[in-house]
């Protein structure tokens, strides 16, 4: 497509625009399923994309900058997780609907997406048969799911919960979950601190916390329970 037919589609969108349009932020740290996405979106005439973001972070500052009504938010993003995000952006704008999208049939997820703060949950694999139904249903407050996850999802959880194996609350702060996340991905404890504008010395004290917490010994260690607990991918 050239720059005339790209300006053209643009402006196609933007003459079909109402106050009724959906505004979308898109976070996915990869570019190409963004543009997958985007393509799905911007096609419906309710429905238009108005900011994109590489990670959980930029998706926060993008909320901050732009006028919009949903985030679809991917789980798996470096910095910030889309569920990290999706809890800051629940707190930062209470009106703002979330759509969690993922490769992850993965019923874990699903529970810490719901608890934080998503409205719906849909799978890569089916997003363009379940992404924009998705979103109309995130703006009229009503939960989306993926079809045939629901009974299994709550037979799988009220088993859990008879055999007394339901996950205890969250263990870690926000806090010490970001830290945990920047520590598994390799950073050092000066770039944690300029990431997360906290001093060098409060960046040590969680990680001692954390490692108390956890019982656990090490960065390796660490970097292991954050993977498990779907902070990083393996």
């Amino acid at each position: 497509m050239n720059h005339q037919d790209t300006q053209d589609t643009q402006d196609t969108h933007d003459d079909r625009r109402t106050d009724t349009t959906i505004r979308i932020l898109l976070a996915d740290d990869h570019a190409l399923v963004r543009r997958g996405v985007r393509l799905i979106l911007d096609r419906e005439p309710d429905l238009e994309v108005v900011a994109e973001a590489g990670d959980g972070a930029e998706a926060i500052t993008m909320a901050r900058t732009h006028d919009v009504d949903l985030a679809v938010l991917d789980i798996a993003m470096p910095r910030l997780t889309g569920l990290q995000a999706a809890r800051e952006l629940t707190a930062l704008k209470p009106g703002l609907r979330i759509l969690m999208l993922t490769m992850h049939d993965n019923e874990q997820y699903l529970f810490q997406a719901l608890k934080a703060g998503a409205g719906g949950y849909v799978l890569k694999s089916v997003a363009d048969r379940d992404l924009v139904a998705a979103c109309r249903a995130a703006m009229r407050d009503e939960p989306f799911l993926y079809p045939g996850a629901v009974t299994a999802l709550i037979r799988n959880y009220l088993d859990r919960v008879r055999h007394g194996e339901e996950a205890p609350e969250q263990l870690l702060t926000p806090r010490e979950e970001e830290v945990l996340k920047l520590v598994a991905e390799g950073h050092s404890s000066k770039e944690i601190a300029e990431l997360l504008f906290i001093s060098v010395k409060t960046v040590q004290r969680h990680r001692e916390n954390l490692l108390h917490k956890l019982g656990l010994r090490d960065r390796l260690e660490l970097t292991r329970y954050a993977i498990r607990a779907g902070l990083v991918e393996p």
